[in-house]
């Protein structure tokens, strides 16, 4: 929200999470504002979109470990509740959107890095099966109500503020123990990362750009990481010393069941539009890991004297 009123809209959002709202409330710049809401209720985010131009539908939930676990609930969330913001979107006289979808889509491809046209989709957890079911009611309301829908397929994503991922797992395990630092996975897992500000551009350049119709974009980076090397720089950036790191692999190797090891995109097609990330995936963990780890030092409790 805050990039779209950096550009002059006026961007209004809902969140179900209470406490997420009252955080987004104290940083949102003039322009921007955020209330409480459920994008499954479709009569409730009717009344809400009624006179909007654009719908970016970032409402889901994206732990995989979570979809092995909750699948039901995993799925209404994402795919249902896609549904539900595409009905309302209908109803409201709305016609343009952009859901961000995700490279779990593509499951373990054998084509890295891996275009937009690669098939079959075959996703291996829930989660990217309830993206693409998503993508596919994106396509189908496009076909059929005159929709334009675009889908950004996004590599692993990181900045700062952070609730979640890798960066932020890390930096909570260190702070528990910094002389030993537990790696989901074997630690070799290849993956490219993009920084939040390289998603915001790639994302808006695509919504700026697509042709009518539906439209799915990579937004990575042009290179790839391991995750041991992750691993280090967050070891780096809490300026520790001597800290182990071992390992704990599910099978393959994965970090857990659903994780995809090799992953990098080919991001050709949103390029031609004249996008380019700013930051490679090694410079983006770096980063991120330095603000997360200081973040995360400010969120301690004062000691006691």
């Amino acid at each position: 929200m805050a990039a779209l009123a950096a550009k002059g809209a006026t961007a209004e959002g809902i969140d179900i999470n209470r406490e997420a709202v009252a955080r987004l409330r104290a940083r949102l710049p003039r322009g921007a504002s955020v209330r409480v809401g459920d994008a499954r209720s479709v009569a409730g985010l009717t009344r809400f979109l009624r006179g909007t131009d654009f719908v970016f539908h970032l409402a889901a939930d994206p732990d995989v470990r979570h979809s092995t676990a909750h699948p039901l609930e995993h799925f209404d969330r994402n795919a249902r509740g896609t549904l539900d913001v595409l009905e309302a979107m209908r109803r409201a006289d709305v016609r343009r959107i952009v859901f961000p979808s995700t490279s779990t889509v593509y499951g373990d491809a054998t084509v890295v890095p891996t275009p937009e046209s690669y098939s079959p989709l075959r996703p291996i957890s829930v989660y990217g099966a309830s993206k693409l079911a998503a993508e596919a009611l994106l396509s189908g309301y496009a076909s059929t109500y005159g929709f334009d829908a675009v889908a950004p397929r996004f590599a692993n994503v990181v900045g700062p503020g952070a609730t979640h991922g890798i960066i932020v797992d890390l930096v909570e395990k260190l702070k528990r123990d910094p002389s030993r630092l537990e790696v989901l996975g074997d630690g070799k897992q290849r993956k490219s990362y993009i920084y939040i500000d390289d998603l915001l551009s790639g994302a808006l350049t695509a919504a700026q750009k697509a042709p009518r119709g539906f439209e799915a974009y990579n937004i990575g980076s042009a290179d790839t990481v391991i995750v041991d090397e992750v691993a280090r720089a967050v070891i780096r950036a809490m300026g520790l010393r001597g800290t182990a790191i071992v390992h704990k692999p599910a099978p393959g190797g994965r970090g857990w069941v659903g994780d995809v090891k090799t992953m990098q995109l080919s991001i050709r097609k949103l390029s031609r539009l004249g996008w380019r990330p700013l930051l490679t995936s090694r410079e983006a963990i770096e980063r991120t890991a330095v603000a997360i780890a200081v973040e995360r030092a400010e969120q301690d409790p004062p000691r006691a004297a």
